[in-house]
């Protein structure tokens, strides 16, 4: 049991001051709490700004699936941060609930001990008067010893007598005053103890409920963490370099099939049939200008002799010129080399 005594009988003081510090205390710890929480929503922003760091690397080079790793990683510990933050806020409002909890009881505990302040009052001024008392009557005796010892006259020495006899009596009485106040100061200062205690154990069963939600919060949180850093570990062992290498090639491969292999092609000459020499070429022709086209005119004498001359045709039935020019061959020769790069150009 809470008990304090001393000369002033200032243990109620002391009981009740510890009492109200409960609430201090109480304040105390929202606070720590609060500046923890800060520290949680901080950490959270700094590791987001770290998952965005990570999704701006570069998409650059064999590396880049990496990134990826580092972003999730990241936002997983900024999000387990900011839940233990939602934690702590959540943990501060029971606190602060408690505290006005706190309130109410203090104010009650304080009307329901009115009497052990009054108690506590009367001993302390019958504390006084019995001291006077007891002073008024060690002075009164002091008196009557020197009367006595200095041989003083008898009727000094009665009325001394008489008096100290008076503050004998005063000093027993405030002896018995002082003992009931006393009996009544210890048994009301008994209670107010036992109540003081009781609201002491609850203050600190209380506390230490509210410091176990804490410390829970940050345990779950650590597990969390520890979780996200062993997932990224494995992440991390489960991208080979193989893998690494193959997405690139499937990124930026520029296709499978192989070059085909090129022989040597000699280069090819378009020779002018020699002069003298029977041209097999399809001649050009013009419809309506060509000598068959013609009818044979009555005052043309060399007609006939056109007509009845003997023509020499080939296989395809084209006429075999024996007595062709040299223009003609050169034109024909020009003719044919056209027709061949145009064909060669497609």
């Amino acid at each position: 049991m809470l008990t304090v005594q001393g000369e002033k009988n200032a243990g109620f003081d002391v009981l009740y001051h510890n009492m109200k510090h409960g609430q201090l205390a109480t304040k105390e710890l929202a606070e720590f709490v609060r500046e923890s929480a800060a520290i949680q929503e901080t950490y959270s922003k700094s590791m987001s700004k770290l998952a965005k760091m990570a999704s701006n690397g570069s998409p650059l080079g064999t590396f880049a699936p990496m990134w990826d790793v580092f972003r999730v990683s990241s936002d997983k510990l900024a999000l387990c941060h900011l839940e233990l933050m939602k934690k702590m806020n959540d943990l501060i409002r029971d606190i602060n609930k408690y505290g006005d909890e706190q309130v109410k009881i203090h104010r009650k505990t304080k009307e329901e001990m009115v009497g052990t302040v009054e108690a506590v009052q009367a001993l302390q001024v019958q504390s006084g008067h019995l001291q006077k008392s007891k002073e008024g009557y060690h002075a009164k005796c002091l008196e009557l010893d020197r009367l006595r010892k200095e041989g003083a006259p008898q009727k000094e020495q009665e009325k001394a007598e008489l008096k100290s006899k008076k503050a004998a009596e005063s000093f027993g009485l405030c002896i018995e005053k002082y003992n009931r106040v006393g009996g009544e100061f210890e048994q009301k200062m008994s209670e107010s103890s036992q109540k003081f205690q009781e609201i002491e154990e609850a203050h600190l069963r209380q506390m230490k409920q509210l410091i176990k939600a804490y410390s829970h919060s940050i345990e779950d949180t650590h597990v969390q963490v520890g979780q996200v850093h062993e997932e990224f570990k494995q992440n991390v062992e489960n991208i080979g370099i193989d893998n690494l290498i193959q997405k690139f090639a499937e990124q930026k491969g520029t296709g499978k099939e192989r070059p085909a292999l090129v022989g040597f092609e000699e280069y090819m000459t378009a020779l002018a049939p020699e002069v003298g020499k029977k041209s097999r070429a399809k001649a050009f022709r013009i419809p309506g200008l060509g000598k068959r086209d013609k009818e044979p005119d009555s005052t043309d004498s060399t007609a006939p002799e056109t007509l009845n001359s003997p023509l020499e045709v080939d296989d395809e039935g084209f006429v075999i010129r024996a007595d062709s020019t040299h223009n003609d061959i050169l034109f024909c020769a020009h003719t044919c080399s056209a027709r061949i790069f145009t064909i060669t150009s497609y």
